[in-house]
């Protein structure tokens, strides 16, 4: 532990690599340690149709894409998983997965969240074969072919009606007996005639040809009777779940898991900083997650200029 880094990035999603991008450019020779999963959601994801400048793009091409941007500029990538981190004195200490003990000025957390899934048989068959946690990133793949979404959030809402823009046939799965959006969420589904809701069900399995979805057969947890759903997708949107779990013990995080911030990306301990879904629970979205990475690297060039 005898080097003290200025600037260490816990998460190499959009979020993390675009604060490699401006921490590198601003000569705080930024590390990031890049989890688990590098390159965060969208290596999973199949075509992203809304990043500025790409018209279309595998989402695991845009990240190498953005991984080799951060390189150019001189950011130290460490491929191990983040085991422990403490923040109580400075400065601050982190330990690897290949047992490295990192001292740094500055730390920015951007390890993100990973969507819950349904764990039922075909699910990892199929995924980004018809599986997905996106509609908005994936939608407009379905063009005029039967979806389903499951869920009865805001966001299964927002998805629903999202493909409603593609598609005059979306059938909307529900565990309970009545959805848990916003009001006027809910309204807006229930209006719609192109959105089928079916309530008190589950997803058991997810059907398909070898090459993508052609099925889905789900459960009625009261009665227990089954019916099967021709669909060529299944977005599934029962939340996400912050991996924030390493650091509950050391900064404020609410009952959702979500590190709490204060003017964008200040955490409740100065010097650290958080970006993108870890800290996101509205927008959730990979540019978003990138501009939270562009403000979280700027507060943090200022907190230790002001050192």
């Amino acid at each position: 532990m005898e080097i003290i880094h200025e600037l260490i990035i816990i998460g190499s999603g959009p979020a993390g690599l675009t604060a490699a991008i401006y921490a590198a450019r601003a000569k705080l020779n930024p590390i990031i340690i890049a989890g688990p999963n590098p390159g965060g959601q969208l290596v999973s994801t199949t075509y992203v149709e809304n990043w500025p400048g790409e018209k279309s793009i595998l989402g695991a091409d845009l990240m190498l894409k953005i991984t080799e941007h951060a390189k150019q500029f001189g950011t130290t990538f460490i491929d191990q998983n983040v085991t422990k981190v403490d923040f109580q004195g400075h400065p601050f200490k982190i330990w690897t997965s290949d047992n490295q003990a990192l001292q740094t000025k500055a730390v920015i957390i951007a390890t993100g969240a990973n969507p819950k899934k349904l764990n039922c048989p075909g699910e990892a068959e199929y995924w980004s074969k018809g599986v997905s946690t996106c509609a908005i990133c994936d939608g407009a793949l379905y063009y005029d072919q039967n979806v389903v979404v499951v869920g009865g959030g805001d966001t299964a809402m927002e998805d629903a009606l999202f493909m409603t823009r593609f598609n005059n046939q979306v059938t909307l799965v529900q565990i309970n007996d009545r959805l848990t959006a916003s009001k006027i969420m809910q309204d807006r589904v229930l209006n719609n005639p192109n959105i089928k809701v079916i309530y008190n069900s589950t997803v058991i399995k997810i059907n398909g040809d070898g090459h993508t979805v052609t099925d889905v057969l789900i459960n009625n947890i009261h009665t227990q009777k089954t019916q099967t759903i021709i669909t060529n997708a299944v977005f599934i949107a029962i939340g996400l779940r912050p991996v924030s779990g390493i650091f509950e013990e050391q900064i404020k995080i609410d009952h959702y898991g979500h590190i709490v911030v204060e003017c964008n990306t200040r955490t409740s301990i100065p010097g650290i900083f958080a970006a993108g879904d870890i800290c996101d629970r509205l927008y959730r979205q990979a540019i978003t997650s990138a501009g939270f990475g562009c403000m979280a690297a700027l507060e943090a060039e200022r907190y230790l200029s002001a050192l």
